[in-house]
């Protein structure tokens, strides 16, 4: 921009004397005094060295503080950008209370986050460490003369964790606490440039304003981590597991009396007529009356009874067929048509055991993951533990366990099974 004309120049000089800024100290906050206007401050106006006027510009190009004759043609800053220095000492007092205002925003932020969420992780933490301790005391009772040192190490870890859990919690609300103490320190010092700075030395503590700015930027927003939250897994053991699990099937404790639905039985099934054996038929049967509970296409069954809450086991002879699935369904699982919406583990409604010749795998939502086994089983064990949300399946015969599946089941579950080869029988 060249330079303003002399007569221009002198004009805005003699009315900046008089000119009071728009921006109120009221906005930035409750409680802030009055500021000093524009023009404002030293009796003793400071002068330009070089030609003794009023420093009542601002060069842009230099961003410094300068008089009309340096403007001028002749001047040192002749073609710079020149702008009255009251309106760039209004800029900075803009910016001023725009960061004030979002330095508030920011506290009140932190300080939700510190009285309101993480209390409520507290106690998440403790609801969460005394369920999986009452877990965990409940399947070492069944074992204990196996598993005492076990059990000892468990708790441990439970406590190790709930403490971790704990001092992270701490180590947030002394980290926030800081935070806000910086925070406040940085708007106090701003505010106090805002009300007790001249236009000049406002100017002149750019530098200062900027890094205060960027020092507040550096402090992030309160962000959901996992450290905050009791970690479950601490408490999972193999050992503890297949001890768990031989001691439950070992005292048939809780075995259920399980029996198939003949209503939903597909036409390429046959139902004994104690309503535990099905028997796989390619041919399909017309003399199966059709109804909205049965399936039409894929050879599958539920059974009668389904389980909302607590423990149940069933076993199931399948040492007859090589190809089967055996597992849980809720009673949402459609009948109806060739797709994966009625097609055990392809979709979202069924969790199963599956056997294709020699291939073993567990499968939901068409997820399949293999599973290797040596041998294939005569007898398959089911526990459903709703309590623990975990579905595992068991091995009578050699006593070990095939797979553990842990999630958070939606409704009530049926026992579910289908029949691609020959027979498989639920054991009572």
């Amino acid at each position: 921009m060249e330079a303003p004309p002399r007569s221009h120049l002198r004009q805005v000089e003699r009315a900046a004397p008089g000119g009071r800024s728009a921006m109120s100290a009221e906005s930035v906050g409750q409680g802030l005094g009055p500021r000093p206007g524009p023009g404002s401050g030293s009796e003793s106006e400071p002068l330009c060295p070089e030609h003794g006027q009023a420093l009542r510009w601002f060069c842009c190009s230099e961003r410094r503080p300068v008089c009309a004759a340096c403007a001028e043609l002749g001047g040192r800053c002749q073609g710079h950008r020149i702008r009255p220095a009251q309106e760039r000492a209004e800029e900075l007092r803009n910016k001023i209370v725009d960061q004030c205002e979002r330095l508030q925003l920011q506290s009140a932020s932190i300080t939700k986050y510190v009285t309101e969420v993480l209390p409520g992780k507290n106690q998440g933490v403790v609801s969460t460490a005394s369920a999986v301790r009452e877990l965990v005391i409940q399947r070492l009772g069944l074992v204990r003369s196996l598993c005492e040192t076990e059990e000892q190490r468990l708790l441990e870890r439970v406590h190790g964790e709930e403490e971790r859990a704990h001092q992270s919690i701490l180590t947030q609300r002394v980290h926030w606490a800081e935070a806000l103490q910086k925070l406040d320190a940085i708007r106090t010092s701003l505010v106090d440039m805002l009300t007790h700075v001249d236009d000049l030395q406002l100017i002149q503590k750019e530098q200062e304003i900027f890094e205060r700015t960027e020092e507040a930027e550096g402090i992030l927003d309160p962000q959901e981590s996992k450290k905050l939250n009791f970690n479950e897994k601490c408490a999972r053991s193999p050992l503890l597991t297949q001890l768990w699990a031989t001691a439950v099937f070992g005292s048939l404790s809780g075995t259920e009396d399980v029996r198939i639905d003949e209503k939903t039985v597909s036409p390429f099934l046959q139902l004994s007529d104690d309503r535990r054996t099905l028997t796989f038929n390619a041919k399909k049967s017309k003399s199966r009356a059709d109804g909205p509970e049965r399936f039409d296409h894929w050879p599958n069954a539920l059974a009668t009874t389904s389980f909302l809450a607590g423990m149940h086991v069933w076993m199931v002879n399948v040492q007859n067929s090589c190809a089967y699935k055996v597992g849980v369904a809720l009673g949402q699982l459609p009948r109806k048509g060739s797709g994966s919406d009625s097609r055990l583990g392809h979709n979202t409604f069924s969790w199963v055991f599956s056997r294709y010749d020699q291939e073993f795998c567990f499968s939901h939502n068409g997820q399949h993951e293999p599973l290797g086994l040596l041998r294939c089983p005569a007898q398959l064990g089911v526990l459903l533990d709703l309590q623990a949300q975990e579905l595992l399946f068991y091995e009578p015969a050699s006593g070990m366990v095939l797979h553990t599946h842990r999630a958070c089941f939606p409704g009530p579950l049926f026992p579910v099974f289908a029949v691609a080869d020959q027979t498989i029988s639920v054991v009572h």
